[in-house]
């Protein structure tokens, strides 16, 4: 079973940065294509962010575009959501999930019947 730990949640003000950090158990960040998800209470989980194993190609969320940007690094063998500018609109709980697949649109936009992690908690204050 594919296991992530995210972590690098906060509490933050309207047009700060957080860092996100999602850490793979037992396997090398460069196996899976990683993608971020958020989910606030009485909505559906949604993709914000998603790159290939490869970094070939990636999926980033109009509403994201231009302030998220995803990383990875195989030496510290952990993926991150760099958030820049967040918004009131941007709080949630933070997944991450690992997935053998290069369709990131897909990976993003199909979010049913997976096995998800404990997720990190993000709070936007104005």
């Amino acid at each position: 079973q594919v296991q992530l730990v995210e972590s690098g949640g906060g509490s933050v003000q309207s047009g700060g940065s957080l860092r996100l950090s999602c850490a793979p158990s037992g396997f090398p960040v460069d196996r899976y294509s990683i993608g971020w998800y958020r989910q606030v209470p009485g909505k559906e989980r949604e993709g914000v962010v998603c790159e290939s194993k490869d970094n070939s190609n990636s999926y980033y969320a109009d509403s994201v575009k231009g302030r998220f940007t995803f990383s990875k690094d195989g030496d510290k063998n952990a993926a991150y959501l760099q958030m820049n500018d967040l918004k009131i609109e941007d709080p949630g709980v933070y997944y991450c999930l690992a997935v053998n697949t290069q369709d990131m649109t897909r990976l993003c936009t199909f979010t049913g019947g997976r096995s998800w992690g404990q997720g990190t908690q993000v709070t936007v204050f104005s």
